[in-house]
């Protein structure tokens, strides 16, 4: 029975990393609507690990489910997703101030060889995505925790992470910008490695900033919709 169950278990945790995945890269994209048979046949998943993962994904936040209109991936309007990053602006740099301040040694190793194995990664694609798996995998993730405000990183990692997350995977698709965005990450680490905070928390308000006016300008010419 316990086996049944671990199995049971770690069937819905690959159906829920499957279906997040493919949200955050894109595949399943914003407003579209999810239906369970074709999510089975498609991701070749069965029903009662499809069902579980669906809520877990719900909770989340990266699904929506109305009455009569079924489940949907989330999606946000340009405006607010504009607002997010303002947000993202102001809370990450305080992060970032407080990881100088706070996060250990052997931390900041870990980060800076974590952009180590994000350069491999770039290369890998040949400088086209960005990708960063969620938790420790995850530049700003790392700085949320190594801030050690839990309130902070309790806003920083709850719903607003994973929504984030969805369209910065489809910004780092940007022509060049997965290298730039790899040297701001760096420029940030290192001025947390010297507990320079004041210069951390204005380098990681910069660098949203740009990631920002980045989306403005695809808004503007058509290369993001919304």
């Amino acid at each position: 029975m316990a086996e049944a169950t671990l199995q049971s278990q770690t069937r819905a945790d690959e159906a829920f990393d499957c279906l997040q995945t493919a949200i955050v890269t894109g595949e399943l994209g914003p407003g579209e609507k999810i239906g369970e048979l074709e999510l089975c046949s498609r991701f070749n998943l069965t029903r009662g690990p499809l069902r579980e993962a669906l809520g877990r994904l719900e909770s989340r936040g990266l699904l929506v489910r109305r009455p009569h209109a079924g489940v949907k991936v989330v999606s946000v309007s340009a405006s607010e997703l504009l607002e997010l990053y303002r947000i993202r602006e102001v809370m990450e740099g305080l992060a970032a101030r407080q990881a100088a301040e706070r996060m250990t040694d052997e931390e900041i190793a870990e980060l800076q060889a974590t952009l180590d194995s994000h350069e491999a990664m770039i290369e890998q694609a040949q400088g086209q995505a960005y990708y960063q798996a969620e938790g420790d995998y995850d530049f700003h993730h790392r700085i949320a925790t190594g801030s050690r405000n839990a309130k902070l990183a309790q806003m920083l990692l709850g719903d607003l992470y994973y929504m984030v997350r969805m369209y910065r995977y489809r910004l780092s698709t940007s022509a060049g910008r997965p290298h730039l965005a790899l040297g701001e990450h760096r420029r940030i680490v290192e001025a947390i490695a010297h507990r320079d905070g004041e210069l951390a928390e204005f380098l990681m308000k910069r660098h949203i900033n740009a990631a920002r006016q980045n989306i403005e300008k695809k808004i503007e010419e058509g290369v993001l919709t919304i």
